[in-house]
């Protein structure tokens, strides 16, 4: 049950977009985790993210996972969406922050995990 959402002030185009998804349905297996399961929102143009108080080519990436991963696979994990950002949308590594969030209370068809 793991959802990525990407933030970013480039305009991602239909096909990019289907490439970075894809992309993340084949990386997060490193947590542990299957695409039958993966949420992937991404969010372009976003006009008022700034960095370092510019508007460089930027994005910021949330992971939310049910349960726990270890430390070392979240290191993993964000080498390859930094290396996706980067060959997709031209993102430099160091203008690309990805955060973590773990809960053991997850919703779905109406019920709790």
């Amino acid at each position: 049950m793991p959802y990525i959402k990407i933030r970013t002030n480039k305009k991602v185009d239909d096909s990019t977009c289907e490439l970075i998804k894809s992309k993340l349905g084949e990386d997060i297996s490193v947590l542990g985790k299957s695409e039958s399961w993966l949420m992937v929102d991404i969010s372009d143009e976003a006009k008022n993210l700034y960095f370092r108080g510019n508007k460089d080519d930027i994005a910021y990436v949330e992971v939310k996972l049910f349960g726990r991963a270890d430390a070392s696979h979240y290191n993993t994990m964000t080498e390859k969406i930094t290396d996706n950002l980067n060959n997709n949308l031209n993102i430099e590594s160091d203008k690309i922050y990805v955060s973590y969030f773990e809960t053991s209370n997850w919703g779905w068809n109406g019920k709790n995990f």
